[in-house]
């Protein structure tokens, strides 16, 4: 035994395994605001338009089958994506959220020492998911806010198994293109696996722009993630999925837990997926905003990053009294919920979701006070 293991089996109480307490537990955006009674959410990219009605009906289609177990292998919902999407569906996995798969694709690949690269500013799950297999995670610089295919093969070396990339990121909203990913898969070893967070991908329509489906068709070594929370609203139901090689579905599905969909969650998540007038609406509200929202943003003296998602991240000054910190505090004073995103390492920015006009007049008028207003 190890002296680790020594002391662990010597401890006065169980002990959790080493690493564990050292992961910094994720923190969402605030969805509160003391002494207001309905603040304006704009933290955490949901969909302003809320869901689809067609997954709301499908979703009270189940209120009959709450005593029943779900389909454990989600089969209608993965035929449902396989038809949408042109893939095969035993490259297909459903998860509780794009998070599980992560969670699964980490346990099934990394052993202790083992490490994976990311981001500087990628999504903090990533690296719990690695840490808790006692695994590294390490951090690629982004300049400009944007993947640099080149800082994340300066951190691959042998002990590298997994590279995650969100395409477009979160919390920058900003995207490579395909021929820069087709570059970074060429690079890295077979052994390592790519994988391609498209959370935000529907909101990405430069033709340059590469989901990296057909990538994953061409390599055994790409696998590329989506989800339900963001373009369908079915943020609440938790529901994910991804498509990569057989072998390597195969494998994860050894370990993911039974039924892990539930009902009501697969039914509206097949509902949703059809219901392709709603996307459209989805879509057009952040096409018409986002240009919008970034350019009121700049004309503040703000510093809003170019964004392919359904945000926009602001930058703000250092200068005491129109830091980003107390602009959160200025907003939330008047029930306007944005997200402060010094824990992704941007202590001077942040990140304000899309809404719809009024939601986005608001925040950019509110802003324009905070910007007059005395300096400290």
């Amino acid at each position: 035994m190890s002296d680790t293991d020594l002391d662990r089996a010597a401890a006065p109480r169980p002990t959790p395994k080493r690493g564990i307490l050292e992961i910094a537990a994720y923190v969402p955006g605030k969805s509160k605001v003391e002494g207001i009674e309905h603040p304006l959410k704009l933290s955490a990219n949901e969909n302003v338009l809320g869901s689809s009605d067609k997954a709301r009906e499908a979703f009270a289609s189940a209120f009959d089958k709450l005593q029943m177990y779900p389909d454990g292998q989600s089969n209608e919902l993965r035929d449902a994506i396989a038809a949408h999407f042109g893939l095969e569906r035993e490259r297909l996995i459903v998860g509780c959220g794009s998070d599980e798969i992560f969670h699964l694709l980490c346990q099934t690949y990394l052993e202790p020492g083992d490490n994976i690269v990311q981001g500087e500013y990628g999504f903090g799950a990533y690296a719990i998911c690695a840490r808790a297999c006692q695994a590294q995670a390490r951090f690629a610089k982004e300049p400009d806010y944007r993947i640099d295919v080149d800082e994340i093969l300066k951190l691959v070396d042998d002990r590298t198994r997994i590279v995650f990339i969100a395409n477009p990121g979160n919390p920058t909203g900003t995207w490579i293109g395909g021929e820069e990913v087709r570059r970074l898969q060429a690079a890295l070893p077979p052994s390592v696996i790519l994988c391609l967070d498209g959370a935000y991908c529907e909101f990405c329509n430069d033709p340059r722009f590469e989901d990296g489906m057909s990538l994953v068709r061409e390599f055994d070594n790409v696998v590329v993630t989506r989800t339900f929370s963001k373009l369908h609203g079915l943020a609440a139901l938790r529901v994910g999925w991804a498509y990569m090689p057989a072998e390597m579905a195969g494998a994860m599905d050894r370990i993911r837990l039974p039924f892990n969909v539930n009902i009501p969650a697969q039914l509206a998540a097949v509902a949703a997926l059809a219901d392709v007038e709603f996307q459209r609406r989805s879509l057009d509200l952040v096409e018409q905003w986002r240009p919008w929202l970034i350019q009121q943003l700049g004309g503040l003296g703000l510093e809003p990053v170019p964004s392919s998602a359904n945000f926009v991240l602001v930058g703000f000054p250092k200068t005491p009294g129109r830091t980003a910190k107390e602009a959160d505090a200025f907003l939330s004073a008047r029930g306007l919920i944005v997200r402060y995103v010094g824990a992704y390492g941007l202590p001077d920015h942040l990140r304000i979701t899309i809404g719809r006009e009024a939601d986005n007049r608001a925040v950019v008028e509110a802003l324009g006070e905070f910007m007059k207003g005395p300096a400290a």
